[in-house]
């Protein structure tokens, strides 16, 4: 690959501005282009510009789990790199002293941490620790040899602000509405139980029932007993009593899990109904049914066989077994029909803490309480997006969608992502003008963004790259691996992003209203412009033949005086 770039960094010559310069690099090796032409301009666009580069650290009972991010004058936040290392500090038993080894892999973790942080150029690192260094004896002098050895100040925070940490990530993360769910994060030492919406929370708590503690104290069997169970399932009812009262008052039938354990059991129960989770987990929701039917099987399993099970982490196999019991008795005991999966727990708390306190950004309220609009905003910023072009032609476009929507056979949930394939469509000229539908998909692919199911990114990803040049093939992978139904959906909608892009062709929103008649053979747009029309005209005709293809109709365009 030959990239040429021509770097005019004459505002801000920063650290933080070549390591998003390398960023695109990255990129842009990844899309595997024979020739690219890249052209960075450094202006100093405090919405595009990173302020800080930070790092968030939740030191749990089983893992370290480090994440780095970059802060923006808008209050919101990219991740620049993720780092996780197993460490099961609870090894040797919790509430008495951590085990020499145990405190040695702590303490090589946070020197890996350390040293990935220096070569990011983290300027402030922000740490939390949890259940086992926060009960353990020698709990202070772990904390001090982190401050003597890694320069590194560790945050030993109660049960109660952890919960809170990580309603604050969920709330961030997944799309909630007004009435109650029940946020579950599974750790190793520790349980969190967060009953709330998309606006507040109802009732915290922090419970030691975590996975790594249930297996220490009940050591059960391989494979687990029917008696063991019974007896884990008498500790979990006595230990979430106040829980009980609180799904009294404000009830609920979903669960929205996060952390490992929850992870682990989404994953599995994906892998067995054989759906993808390559993008995210993030949203990725099961039934009570789907459990139930897992549970059945997995439930019996020894170590050997659980072994071979997809999804499930090595690490963790020795200890599943209590998180699992755990679910089914949640799902039974309190009549959960639904389980959706956060991939945001304490460490993005941590981050959204920050920002809270000691930031002003992107109103989280109004329209900007959805983190899926939110989540796009925020991306849309980062990308210097062409905000007047990309909003005309997003109005456009729901203006054909609500004419077509019954005949195309389209859903209301089909709207929402068309507006936001429509917004984000033109974000790879980021990278450059060459190839930028390509550069799109990959972006959003790869930008995590909040509060989408996986197959609703690659909705939004597919349309954003068939706005311009060939429409959908066979022989384009990663949109002939997807199912049927979605490939569908992709092509009706990149129909009618291409005809509302191609009607803004000179990006100078020349066209002021459109109007749009469907007959049985014919769709018509009416257009009244404020010079011109050829080019709009033009740039819809060219751009018409997938929407002629999926209608069935003859398109045509006239212009209204």
């Amino acid at each position: 690959m030959i990239i040429t770039l021509i770097a005019d960094l004459i505002a801000n010559k920063t650290k933080t501005l070549l390591f998003q310069v390398f960023h695109l690099l990255v990129m842009i090796q990844h899309t595997k282009n024979k020739g690219i032409f890249l052209i960075i301009s450094g202006q100093n666009n405090n919405t595009t510009v990173p302020i800080k580069r930070l790092a968030a650290i939740d030191l749990g009972t089983n893992s370290f789990h480090a994440v780095i991010v970059d802060l923006y004058s808008d209050g919101s936040f990219r991740k620049i790199e993720d780092f996780k290392e197993m460490v099961q500090l609870a090894k040797g038993g919790l509430g008495t002293r951590l085990a020499e080894g145990a405190y040695s892999r702590g303490m090589k973790a946070l020197k890996n941490i350390k040293v990935l942080c220096d070569s990011h150029n983290v300027e402030h690192i922000l740490a939390y620790a949890t259940s086992a260094i926060r009960e353990s004896e020698n709990g202070g002098e772990f904390i001090q040899d982190s401050i003597d050895r890694f320069d590194i100040k560790i945050n030993a925070i109660p049960g109660s602000v952890e919960a809170e940490l990580i309603g604050y990530a969920v709330q961030h993360g997944v799309r909630l509405g007004n009435n109650p769910v029940l946020m579950v994060d599974i750790g190793g030492g520790s349980v969190e139980f967060i009953l709330g919406n998309a606006k507040e929370f109802h009732f915290l708590t922090s419970k030691k029932i975590g996975v790594s503690r249930m297996t220490d104290i009940f050591k059960p069997s391989d494979p687990i007993t029917a008696t063991e169970i019974e007896k884990l399932e008498a500790h979990y009812r006595e230990q979430t009593s106040q829980l009980a009262n609180a799904l009294q008052i404000n009830r609920t039938n979903k669960i929205i899990g996060s952390s490992g354990t929850m992870q682990n059991i989404a994953a599995m129960i994906a892998a067995r109904k054989g759906l993808p989770v390559d993008v995210t987990l993030n949203e990725m929701e099961y039934t009570a049914k789907d459990f139930f039917s897992f549970y059945k099987d997995f439930i019996k399993l020894n170590r050997t066989e659980r072994k071979k099970i997809k999804g499930l982490d090595a690490k963790r196999i020795d200890f599943i077994n209590t998180g699992v019991v755990l679910v089914n008795y949640l799902l039974r005991e309190y009549g959960i029909k639904k389980v959706k999966i956060s991939t945001q727990a304490l460490r993005e708390g941590i981050i959204i803490r920050y920002l809270k306190k000691d930031m002003i950004g992107l109103p989280w309220s109004g329209s900007m309480s959805d983190p899926r609009r939110r989540s796009v905003f925020e991306l849309l910023r980062k990308c210097d997006w062409h905000e007047a072009h990309s909003t005309h032609v997003a109005n456009m476009a729901l203006k054909i969608f609500d004419v077509l929507k019954d005949e195309l056979k389209l859903e209301t949930p089909d709207k929402e992502l068309l507006e936001y394939a429509s917004y984000l469509h033109d974000i790879g000229y980021y990278i450059s003008h060459s190839k930028h539908h390509k550069h799109a998909l990959y972006i959003i692919r790869n930008s995590t963004l909040k509060g989408f199911r996986e197959e609703e990114i690659e909705v939004i990803a597919n349309v954003a790259r068939y706005h311009r040049r060939s429409t959908p093939k066979k022989r384009h992978g990663e949109y002939w691996k997807l199912a049927p139904a979605v490939r569908k959906r992709i092509k009706k909608l990149s129909g009618i992003l291409r005809v509302a892009d191609g009607l803004d062709r000179s990006h100078y929103q020349n066209v002021q209203e459109l109007d749009i008649d469907s007959t049985d053979k014919e769709i018509t747009f009416k257009i009244k412009v404020q010079a011109d029309p050829q080019l709009e005209i033009w740039g819809a005709q060219r751009k018409a033949h997938l929407l002629r293809e999926v209608t069935g109709k003859k398109i045509s365009f006239s212009v209204v005086n």
